[in-house]
């Protein structure tokens, strides 16, 4: 599913990993949140992660391909937490 209010929102968000205030929308890539061949997870699965941060993901630099689904499920609790974070922000 696509959702474009979710990524907009991902992407104002620091990068998860090491904290660049310029980031982008890191879908899982795991199969079991809908991650196949060309195609994306679903949006509810992203997180905020720079170009670099972003790149050594996908690449599995981060860890094997185990690994890397663990730490992503830990960055998706911590993303949604900002999120949620945000929202309650009252200007």
């Amino acid at each position: 599913m696509r959702d474009a209010k979710r990524l907009a929102a991902i992407r104002k968000l620091p990068c998860i990993r090491c904290g660049n205030p310029h980031s982008q929308a890191a879908h899982s890539n795991s199969s079991r949140n809908g991650k196949g061949r060309g195609i994306k997870a679903d949006d509810s699965k992203t997180i905020p992660l720079c170009f670099k941060c972003h790149a050594a993901f996908d690449r599995f630099e981060l860890g094997n391909r185990a690994e890397s689904e663990a730490i992503f499920e830990k960055w998706l609790v911590k993303t949604e937490r900002m999120l949620n974070l945000k929202d309650q922000d009252v200007f």
